[in-house]
């Protein structure tokens, strides 16, 4: 079943990772995509492999102009439906380390860009008198640890900003939610540097689900609630993370 036949949707850092992942789910479930991504050889190696269904939209998620042009290659392909807000980077480092500018530069990429990308599609998706929007914000939009200050506060702005987009919108028949991803393996979650496997056996050792996630297990949870499946969920988040946020189990703690 394509469960979302006839969608247009915008995803954007599409080239590589979750969006990537997300990007090949959804064509497979029908619906077409814009791949919105600074990386232009990924992106338009992807676009073209997935054919007709896939356009890539070189796109600096800061920039206005690059929202347009991505908003206007999606109305190309039919009816906005569905944005995806999955463009980010992380800066790991001390706050005393963590310059002014490191700090603004996160804030940028990561929590000006989602309303940035909202402000964009709210008129299309007023007009379709429906839409989803999924943000992807992170388990550090939950909780958090030291040495991700700036991530950490803006994946909680992501979050903040998410519930009052979905108070704003809904009347309009338009859904906002937020997805958490725990440790993905992914160029962010430490792949090219340390071994799948070896993450696995120190990490993420005593998670209730003890291995790192995959790219597709998040893509998965996005695809829900691009659908019409998802029709009573807005201003919510959705945790895909092992189990992280629950707890961990403790050496020499009863464990079944």
């Amino acid at each position: 079943m394509q469960r979302l036949a006839g969608k247009v949707a915008i995803v954007t850092g599409g080239a590589n990772g979750m969006g990537e992942a997300t990007v090949r789910l959804f064509v497979e479930h029908g619906a077409k995509v814009v791949i919105g991504d600074i990386a232009e050889d990924a992106g338009q190696a992807l676009a073209n492999e997935l054919g007709e269904v896939a356009v890539f939209c070189r796109m600096d998620v800061t920039s206005e102009a690059d929202w347009d042009k991505a908003v206007a290659a999606a109305q190309a392909l039919g009816t906005l439906n569905v944005l995806v807000n999955n463009a980010g980077m992380v800066h790991m480092a001390s706050i005393l380390d963590t310059s002014p500018q490191d700090f603004m530069r996160v804030v940028e990429v990561n929590q000006l860009s989602t309303c940035l990308g909202v402000r964009a599609v709210i008129e299309p998706m007023k007009a379709a008198g429906c839409g989803s929007i999924i943000n992807v914000s992170s388990i550090d939009g939950l909780h958090s640890c030291a040495g991700l200050g700036a991530y950490s506060a803006s994946k909680w702005a992501v979050r903040g900003f998410t519930k009052a987009a979905a108070i704003e919108l809904g009347q309009y028949g338009i859904r906002v939610n937020s997805v958490h991803p725990g440790g993905i393996f992914t160029e962010m979650g430490g792949k090219g540097v340390i071994s799948e496997d070896d993450l696995n056996k120190s990490i993420y050792k005593d998670f209730p689900i003890p291995r790192t996630g995959q790219p597709e297990e998040v893509a998965y949870v996005t695809l829900f609630l691009a659908t019409d499946e998802a029709s009573y969920s807005t201003g919510s988040e959705f945790v895909a993370d092992g189990g992280w946020f629950a707890g961990m189990r403790r050496p020499g703690m009863p464990c079944s």
